[in-house]
């Protein structure tokens, strides 16, 4: 009999044997896409977060490291980084943004990403890490393995995309960028990351 089961996206497919080095990454939204999907916690399907904010286009893949959470552990060593108090992580698997030069025109899938960095985004008062990664044998951005390699316009649309992606006219930012940090810090992130998600 054929097996119809799929694995959870958050808890059933494995963050990889050589993370943080390299990782698995559960991609929900790709640049062409008008509404923001995320994952449905409980059942592990993409559901619908709302329409992208006006002119704001994601300029990478978007998902987020499977077996990894945003919890205690997250937002000490986001106090420790950036000399805020963090109270709390955002409750969330880890973030990361993939860079590639194909065009990918869906999310729910899986990849393997090359992790070279990271923003250090406070929401509300809550640690909300960006893991910037590269796509696994990327024939362009494959060659970067520091965000600081990478072009100056790449980083400042990042930078753009999630420091107003959540803005409403006529009301104070929400999002608050603490640090970019580069491959090594990233690494760290992740491993604290998945050490939240052993503690849950």
């Amino acid at each position: 009999m054929k097996s119809n089961f799929k694995a959870h996206p958050w808890h059933g497919i494995p963050i990889g044997e050589l993370a943080p080095k390299q990782v698995t990454v559960f991609v929900e939204i790709v640049p062409t896409d008008t509404v923001k999907y995320e994952i449905d916690k409980a059942t592990g399907y993409l559901k619908i977060d709302r329409p992208q904010q006006y002119s704001n286009v994601l300029p990478a893949l978007y998902g987020f490291i499977p077996q990894t959470f945003c919890g205690d552990q997250i937002a000490k060593l986001a106090t420790e980084k950036s000399g805020r108090t963090v109270e709390m992580g955002d409750g969330d698997p880890l973030d990361i943004c993939v860079l590639t030069e194909r065009e990918i025109t869906h999310g729910d899938l899986i990849l393997q990403a090359i992790p070279i960095g990271g923003f250090r985004l406070i929401d509300k008062g809550e640690a909300d890490d960006k893991i910037i990664a590269v796509l696994k044998g990327d024939a362009m951005y494959g060659q970067y393995t520091e965000l600081g390699q990478l072009p100056e316009a790449v980083v400042k649309r990042l930078r753009h995309y999630f420091l107003t992606y959540k803005n409403l006219p006529e009301e104070p930012a929400v999002m608050e960028l603490a640090n970019i940090y580069g491959q090594a810090e990233a690494w760290e992130v992740i491993q604290t990351s998945i050490n939240d998600y052993k503690l849950m």
